[in-house]
Parts: structure tokens; sequence; C-alpha cells
């Protein structure tokens, strides 16, 4: 019955274990250039696009627009870039973290009428990854950890 029960857990949680920590370089890795490469691309979209953005702004009633638009798209931009070659992570995920949760707060907060609606919103998704990354850190395939290993 033992060996049974060993075998059983080397199934389902040691060799799952084994190939995860030969891999955990992966995650974080893959995450930062996913969402980089998303953030990049539409702050990039939004600078090109400032005075209708400006508009979107003022209509969700986000105060300062001519000041906060450019900022944020700026942001969303370059946090993009530096997520995608893992330098100043933590510092990254956390300023889109935060873009995130005024997102959600000031457009999409309308909508939620449940813990499933708030949840499904692909910005709650961002938001956990910005999480995990700033909690985390960029792993061991970035800059952050090349410039911290010694």
């Amino acid at each position: 019955m033992k060996n049974l029960l060993n075998s059983f857990l080397d199934i389902t949680l040691r060799g799952p274990e084994k190939i995860a920590a030969y891999l955990q370089w992966l995650a974080p890795l893959v995450a930062r250039l996913v969402v980089g490469e998303i953030f990049m691309t539409a702050g990039w979209g939004k600078l090109q696009n400032l005075d209708a953005m400006i508009e979107n702004f003022t209509s969700w009633g986000i105060p300062f627009p001519h000041i906060l638009t450019p900022f944020t798209s700026g942001a969303e931009f370059v946090c993009g870039i530096l997520l995608m070659l893992g330098l100043f992570t933590r510092i990254s995920a956390g300023i889109l973290g935060v873009i995130m949760i005024v997102a959600i707060k000031s457009v999409l907060w309308v909508d939620v009428d449940s813990l499933d609606t708030l949840f499904g919103f692909s910005e709650s998704a961002y938001l956990v990854i910005f999480f995990w990354l700033a909690i985390a850190g960029a792993g061991k395939v970035s800059i952050d950890h090349w410039l911290t290993r010694k």
C-alpha cells in the first residue's frame, strides 16, 4: 500500500514538481513577453491618437485628462518595453497594475454585477499577472537578474 501511495505521489506531485523546477525560468519570461508586447503596442497606439484618447479619458471622468492621457499612454508603452527586457520589472509591473486598477474602476466598474463579471475582464487577468511579476520579479532570463546576480 505504501509503495502504491509513493508511486501515486511521484506521478502526481513529485514528477511535475521536478519538471517545473527545471522550467522555472520560463513562466516569468513568457508572462513578461506577452503582456509587455500587449502594453507596448497599446501604449504606442494611444500615443498616436492622443486627441481621441483625451476625449475618452474625459468621458470616463478621469481627472486632468490632458496630463494623465499622455502620461498613462507613455507609461504603457515604456513599461511594456521594460517588461519585455526584464528591466525594472517590479516597478513596471506595479505601474501597469495601478493603471489596470484605474481602468477597472473608471471604465468597467459600471458593468460589474458579480465576481464572475469582474474576474472576466482581461484587465483583471493583467492585474493578476502584474501582481505576480511585481512580487516574484522578472526571473532568470532578464536584465534585472543579470544586474543583481552578484
